[in-house]
């Protein structure tokens, strides 16, 4: 998995890497939301909030729709696909590691029971 687009990645994990905006992505996972409601559970000043947005805009993790003078944020799949198909590539590796972890297990289970 070489060809992986590695600015975006650098820019996805940056951006995922805070828990504020990890906060905010979560909050629009289920929908569309105002900026006042991604702000409101994060107990911070509003222009802290903005940067915040703004780093999730610029890594691609949302989207943002102005209508008026309320701006409405959106979660864009296309960031968080590019993400998770790098770490698809790894899936086998920690799958395999959890395999055999069960079977040791299973393995120590049968082996008290003797």
């Amino acid at each position: 998995m070489g060809n992986e687009p590695t600015e975006v990645l650098d820019r996805v994990y940056g951006a995922l890497a805070d828990p504020a905006r990890r906060s905010i992505v979560r909050r629009l996972a289920h929908g569309e939301a105002t900026v006042g409601d991604v702000a409101a559970p994060l107990h911070m000043a509003l222009p802290s909030v903005s940067k915040h947005i703004k780093v999730l805009e610029r890594a691609g993790l949302i989207g943002r729709r102005v209508d008026g003078r309320r701006h409405y944020l959106h979660l864009e799949p296309q960031a968080l696909r590019t993400a998770e198909e790098w770490l698809g590539f790894y899936r086998p590796f920690w799958e395999e590691g959890a395999d055999k972890l069960a079977a040791l297990v299973a393995e120590l289970d049968e082996g008290e029971r003797r």
